[in-house]
């Protein structure tokens, strides 16, 4: 049978979501926390191989970085509750829906778009900002946004809304880059600093090149709101 289900996390006290090695994860925390009911064991003994549930998140979240309503599916045939699955996990990861679904249901394929939230610690001009987001609308090359360290080649995303409220940015695409959503908000925070046009925005856009851009900004402002399917 086909789990899937809603997480909320607190991402400050983790490596990120994705699974590593000698490295606490929520991904890890959360299939520790299922091994105990496919094996009857305690989650932190190992695993018979057959037995463990492989988790598929709706895409990684980098150290630091919280969830509101990160998505999961897995494969188990028994029955399993939030109540049951939350008992074992730690507080700062609550699981906040689980249901059953077709098995063509996929945690990550599935997704159409994604909601991404940036609490910032100060203000910046809002008309300013909006307009300067207004540039990140449709589909673009970002590789002005994109890590320099990752080596996946993807670089197109679209975003569909883009919007400042207050010290709240909520960016919806359909995809982002590695640690592109925190390197935006650092080109917005540079553009205030410098106290450029919001058109810079758009030059960076246009330049391709991960130099133009700001610095990436804190991952404890992030969070994934939504995995809109």
């Amino acid at each position: 049978m086909r789990w899937v289900l809603t997480l909320k996390y607190d991402g400050k006290n983790y490596s990120g979501s994705q699974i590593q090695p000698n490295a606490k994860t929520i991904q890890g925390e959360l299939e520790r926390t299922l091994r105990t009911f496919t094996t009857g064991a305690k989650g932190d003994l190992p695993a018979n191989p057959a037995n463990s549930i492989k988790t598929v998140f709706s895409g990684r979240t980098d150290a630091g970085v919280s969830a509101m309503a990160q998505v999961v599916h897995f494969d188990f045939d028994g029955e399993l509750s939030c109540d049951a699955i939350n008992e074992l996990l730690p507080k700062d990861i609550q699981v906040t829906q689980i249901r059953p679904a077709d098995g063509s249901f996929h945690a990550q394929k599935s997704a159409k778009l994604k909601h991404y939230r940036y609490e910032l610690d100060q203000e910046i001009g809002h008309q300013r900002a909006q307009a300067a987001l207004n540039h990140l609308l449709g589909e673009h090359d970002f590789t002005s946004f994109k890590c320099a360290g990752t080596a996946n080649p993807s670089r197109v995303c679209f975003i569909k809304s883009a919007v400042i409220n207050g010290r709240t940015i909520d960016i919806v695409g359909d995809r982002f880059l590695y640690k592109m959503i925190r390197t935006i908000v650092g080109t917005l925070l540079f553009i205030e600093k410098e106290d450029l046009e919001a058109g810079h925005m758009k030059a960076v856009i246009e330049a391709k090149d991960r130099t133009k851009a700001g610095k990436t900004a804190s991952p404890y402002g992030l969070t994934l709101v939504e995995v809109i399917y």
